[in-house]
């Protein structure tokens, strides 16, 4: 558990995600997952830094002054220019994504230099999604999540894109490599699905808390959620079911508000159910829009 009030460093990508839907004019929203987690903990009052890259372009400027809106700290190695995705939404609002992206953080520069001090350290790193596995930039945050491991808490989500990944049983070693360094791991059944092709995904997590997490939580769409620990607990969550506008963004909103619900010390059920109704709100409205505390402690009164 960490304190509520000290801040979370947020490592990974910046997306300019460019959501197309047959009869519609292209919309362009900032997205990227570990944005995204840093952008809702930000939106639910906790202090997130995110350590990125982004491009001197319209599309990096948007994503700034988004994140900068919710009160994120961004500290961003410069590129040639931020990346983007077209992420094309079907009549249920399921997206699928085509990138156009690279990661490469280096091990050493300003951005680098302002999260590799014990001054202002963080309570908690989230790592995730592409730059946690994608190569050259992923040593980098490998190499900070080390550094920090042992006195910040240290979360993960795999958010699994099948066209970035590569070769399977490559990806699995980067993500288990990437679980072991983690104190709390959430991952969707689909992600699950694509790693381990046929295994139940709570045999996987059994799996993932014997490489050393304390929790580790799994995502199921209209089947809920259900996270394990590794003293032998178990909790679930029913879906909370909400009109659909589209599912961006849906995971990472979970992301954030499991992780502020630890923060305050919640059980794991309510932290669960927390998670699974910030994830409400946001599959509730268009893009990766994720609740503010207040719109999510209304929605949880009005749960109970």
């Amino acid at each position: 558990m960490t304190s509520p009030d000290s801040h979370v460093l947020v490592i990974g990508e910046c997306v300019a995600d460019i959501v197309r839907t047959d009869g519609a004019p292209d919309r362009v929203h900032a997205g990227g997952s570990p944005a995204n987690v840093a952008y809702g903990l930000a939106r639910l009052g906790r202090p997130a830094v995110l350590l990125t890259e982004l491009g001197d372009d319209a599309n990096g400027r948007l994503i700034r002054a988004h994140l900068e809106s919710a009160g994120v700290t961004v500290r961003a190695a410069a590129v040639a220019r931020t990346p983007s995705a077209v992420v094309r939404l079907d009549g249920q609002g399921r997206a699928d994504y085509t990138f156009d992206i690279g990661w490469t953080l280096p091990r050493t520069g300003p951005a680098i230099a302002s999260e590799d001090s014990s001054e202002d350290a963080p309570a908690a790193v989230h790592i995730g999604s592409i730059a946690a596995v994608t190569e050259p930039g992923a040593a980098a945050v490998r190499a900070l999540v080390r550094r920090w491991r042992g006195r910040a808490e240290v979360s993960y989500d795999p958010n699994v894109r099948p066209a970035l990944m590569g070769e399977r049983s490559r990806a699995v070693r980067r993500v288990e490599e990437c679980v072991a360094l983690s104190d709390v791991v959430k991952a969707s059944d689909e992600d699950l699905a694509w790693l381990y092709p046929g295994e139940p995904a709570e045999a996987v997590a059994r799996r993932w808390l014997a490489l050393g997490p304390a929790v580790v939580a799994v995502t199921r769409g209209a089947d809920g959620a259900f996270a394990l620990t590794a003293d032998g607990g178990r909790a679930a969550v029913d879906v909370v079911r909400v009109p659909v506008a589209d599912t961006v963004g849906a995971g990472d909103s979970f992301m954030a508000a499991l992780l502020h619900a630890r923060a305050t010390g919640a059980p794991l059920d309510a932290c669960l159910g927390q998670a699974a109704t910030a994830a409400a709100l946001t599959v509730s409205r268009p893009g990766a829009n994720p609740p503010s505390a207040a719109e999510l402690a209304t929605a949880l009164a009005e749960r109970r």
